[in-house]
C-alpha cells in the first residue's frame, strides 16, 4: 500500500467513524435505493479526492455504491466531512 493509497484509507475510516448509528442505516438505505436525485451532494468515499460533488441527472444505483449522501446526514456530521476533506 502506498502512502497516498494509506491516507486516503486513514481519511475513509475517519469519516465512517464520524457517522452515527442512524446515520449508518440512512447511508446503507441510500446505497439500496433507486439513486440520488439530480443535485444531491454527496462524497464518493472511493474519490475523496473529489471532495463535495453533486449528483447529474438521476445517479443510477450502480453508481451509488460507496457514497455519503448529504440527506442521510445530519448538519453537524456532514460539516465535520466536508472539514475534514480539506485537511
Amino acid at each position: 500500500m502506498t502512502a497516498v493509497e494509506r491516507a486516503q484509507h486513514v481519511a475513509r475510516d475517519t469519516i465512517l467513524k464520524m457517522l452515527s448509528d442512524e446515520e449508518n442505516g440512512k447511508v446503507s438505505q441510500s446505497e439500496g435505493a433507486a439513486g440520488l436525485p439530480d443535485g444531491e451532494e454527496y462524497v464518493d468515499l472511493d474519490h475523496l479526492v473529489a471532495g463535495v460533488q453533486i449528483a447529474k441527472a438521476p445517479m443510477p444505483r450502480a453508481l451509488t455504491g460507496h457514497i455519503i449522501p448529504r440527506s442521510a446526514v445530519h448538519g453537524e456530521t456532514w460539516s465535520q466531512i466536508v472539514a475534514q476533506l480539506a485537511l
